[in-house]
């Protein structure tokens, strides 16, 4: 495993050090501590941690939803430890990409299966939306290429297949991707229309 870079956030000094001595004792030597939000998106994108890790005692509203548009914006393993919460607390930081949000949890001998399961659930997620992204594509050049079979069926009298076998054959000649030349048909009708 390579090492890994984790960001600890916390204005209390005390419970960071729990925290950092919980990583170290996880094998963890890149250990970096921030004591205060103060342009704290910034800081975090110059660091360019692999993990977040997040303190807060009693967060009220505000420290949360700037906290969520960080981790929005680092796209990161994130996990927050905070002393108590409510149902809303834990929707919004779900939404925001929170990887692991533990209450009142708080103790070193946890720290380093929580950073794993933080990064566990990160890598998941974004496998899923990998897979999402890949799929809506795939639907997006279907559409195209059945667009484009249409115009050549109309405008050449071509069969479903025959359109299709042009596509493909248009693509392998031009080393293309058929999506690319299925767009390039559907472009130019429309110029022509």
């Amino acid at each position: 495993m390579d090492a890994l870079t984790v960001l600890v956030i916390d204005e209390n000094k005390i419970r960071a050090a729990i925290i950092e001595r919980g990583l170290r004792e996880a094998g963890h030597e890149q250990v970096i501590l921030l004591t205060t939000m103060d342009g704290l998106l910034r800081r975090i994108l110059d660091i360019d941690p692999d993990v977040i890790v997040i303190d807060l005692e009693n967060p009220n509203r505000d420290q949360l939803e700037h906290l969520f548009q960080v981790s929005r914006a680092a796209q990161r393993p994130i996990a927050m430890f905070v002393d108590r919460s409510d149902s809303g607390m834990l929707e919004a930081a779900v939404e925001a990409g929170v990887s692991a949000y533990v209450v009142n949890g708080l103790r070193q001998e946890r720290v380093k299966p929580i950073l794993d399961m933080a990064i566990a659930r990160f890598n998941a997620f974004a496998r899923l939306q990998q897979e999402l992204a890949d799929a809506r594509n795939a639907l997006e050049e279907r559409k195209i290429i059945e667009r484009a079979k249409g115009i050549l069926m109309s405008s050449r009298g071509l069969s479903e297949a025959d359109a299709f076998a042009l596509l493909r054959q248009t693509a392998m000649n031009e080393k293309k991707k058929m999506a690319d030349i299925a767009q390039s048909v559907v472009t130019a009708a429309s110029l022509l229309l």
